[in-house]
């Protein structure tokens, strides 16, 4: 199994799918996307939630799909209770094992001992065209009339203020979680992104595409030393830190898109303590 997880991110790092990944097959669904919290927002308008390191999926209520429109291919047991209605997700094992949860949802064989792992995070529902108020009710109702004890509804809760906010992002980060998400109870289901949905973690993140590979010296010779990578605007800036071993062996190709995260920016516009995190979600599949 150890083996396994490695060679399949390695292979999502250097850009190759296993022949037994899963192959593209739908649209990408259209999906409600986070924008970044700042301080100032009301917050009593708002349902507080983990941010889950899994793999976002949309059931369309006949097949779990990925962000890019790809299918999961889970075993039959695990989606053999779910209901018509479509529901928002991440596929989950626990903090800290994003690694593990790539490696099992992208076979197109399943592997049931592994799946038997998986955890559905349900938090919305699309197709209701009501508040998210109201669609909370809706999901608890339906995850509770499922007999799927591996779908699990997304706790929500309230703060009132930005010190109370920061006071729960540094315990649940302390316990390994990414971060948090804030949801307008008031807003309605949109497939972009949107202020009404919000994440709260202790960097920011955004994304670069790769345009050269600097070589290592020292105890990094004959591998990656850092990248330079380029942002929407044009402006670029060097990456030498978060790498794993394996992927300053074989590390992301440029022209590659890849997510990092930074705590502010210079005068200048560039993110300052840079670090890689992972391709993009849509280039790994």
């Amino acid at each position: 199994m150890i083996e396994k997880i490695f060679l399949t991110v390695l292979f999502l790092f250097i850009g190759i799918v296993p022949s037994n990944a899963y192959s593209k097959d739908l649209p990408k669904p259209a999906l409600m996307l986070a924008n970044v919290y700042h301080e100032g927002i009301n917050l009593s308008e708002y349902w507080v939630s983990e941010k889950y390191d899994g793999v976002r999926a949309i059931w369309n209520g006949k097949q779990l799909v990925s962000r890019g429109g790809n299918i999961y291919h889970a075993p039959t047991w695990f989606t053999q209770d779910f209901p018509k209605k479509k529901l928002d997700g991440e596929l989950w094992i626990a903090r800290q094992s994003f690694e593990k949860v790539v490696s099992t949802v992208r076979d197109k064989t399943p592997d049931d001992a592994a799946w038997k792992q998986i955890k559905f995070m349900v938090f919305d529902m699309p197709e209701l065209p009501t508040s998210f108020d109201d669609r909370l009710v809706e999901m608890k109702k339906t995850i509770e009339s499922l007999n799927t004890p591996w779908v699990k509804m997304v706790r929500q809760w309230k703060v009132t203020s930005h010190p109370e906010l920061m006071k729960e992002l540094k315990a649940i980060t302390k316990s390994g979680a990414e971060g948090l998400m804030l949801h307008k109870g008031s807003s309605v289901y949109k497939g972009k992104r949107s202020g009404d949905l919000l994440k709260v973690k202790p960097y920011e993140d955004a994304e670069a595409v790769v345009i050269k590979h600097i070589d290592g010296q020292g105890k990094y010779s004959n591998m990656l030393g850092a990248m330079i990578v380029e942002m929407p605007d044009g402006a670029r800036f060097k990456i030498g830190s978060g790498f794993s071993d394996a992927e300053r062996q074989n590390p992301p190709e440029v022209g590659k898109t890849v997510t990092y995260q930074y705590r502010g920016k210079t005068k200048n516009g560039i993110p300052r303590f840079a670090t890689f995190l992972r391709i993009r979600e849509a280039e790994k599949k």
